[in-house]
């Protein structure tokens, strides 16, 4: 176990960093919690339940497989952003055999209306980026989700303020873990490598993409998951960003 105590008596090590690239999704914007509670949503509004979508577990754990297997078809290529969209809502509706497209793309474009809007973030979340503007940090995101869809959850939720540049695989045409979108940051900060780290959630996109890229990262664990990765640090939670940083 780790001694809580004693980090709480630790001083931040000095830095070389002056570039902070946060990821969003997962990090520090709750995704599942915000995403689960617009789903909850979508499924009164169009009233699947009198539709034998039911229950409301079971169609979210249907939504949450084919979300995730079409997201990796589309980080792949495979897929573009358009089909990953409205083909997770159509695929689960066909599990519960209705095979609607129509319905598939309402669903669709009123989850895409509904989740930027929720404004649930991780504990300490303000905190911390309080803690590292104060520190005069440069902070910015690099994130692979929609450009529309990233902006509204940084104004709704009061983020958008903390960030310097917002670097999205729509404007960089890259994504996570391409080394391009990472030397496209590097260009849009006029940021040097070497003071320069990543911070996110997920594994392959954020720390082995950084890593590869030749950049530092740290692995934030929120889910203290069990990995062979060898991230430059690796926290439990965010407030640990003060002993590094």
């Amino acid at each position: 176990m780790r001694d809580n105590k004693s980090k709480q008596s630790m001083k931040p090590a000095p830095t070389k960093y002056r570039h902070l690239f946060f990821d969003l999704d997962h990090t520090l914007w709750d995704f599942d919690a915000n995403a689960k509670e617009s789903l909850t949503e979508i499924y009164n509004i169009f009233e699947l339940e009198s539709k034998f979508v039911s229950p409301f577990e079971f169609f979210y754990s249907t939504y949450l497989k084919h979300n995730a297997i079409l997201w990796d078809r589309f980080e792949k290529g495979y897929i573009t952003s358009e089909e990953l969209k409205w083909k997770r809502m159509w695929r689960t509706l066909v599990d519960f055999r209705i095979g609607d497209e129509k319905l598939a793309k309402e669903m669709s474009a009123k989850f895409l209306e509904i989740l930027p809007t929720k404004k649930r973030v991780f504990d300490y979340t303000f905190e911390i980026l309080d803690y590292l503007t104060e520190k005069n940090y440069s902070i910015h995101l690099i994130t692979n989700g929609f450009e529309k869809t990233q902006w509204s959850k940084l104004n709704n939720s009061a983020l958008a303020k903390y960030f310097t540049h917002v670097i999205t695989s729509e404007t960089s045409n890259s994504m996570k873990p391409q080394k391009e979108i990472f030397e496209y940051a590097l260009k849009k900060t006029n940021g040097n490598i070497e003071e320069c780290i990543m911070i996110g959630d997920n594994l392959n996109a954020d720390i082995q993409g950084a890593l590869n890229a030749g950049m530092d990262a740290i692995f934030v664990n929120h889910i203290k998951a069990n990995h062979s990765f060898k991230p430059t640090h690796t926290v439990y939670h965010l407030k640990e960003l003060e002993f590094i940083l």
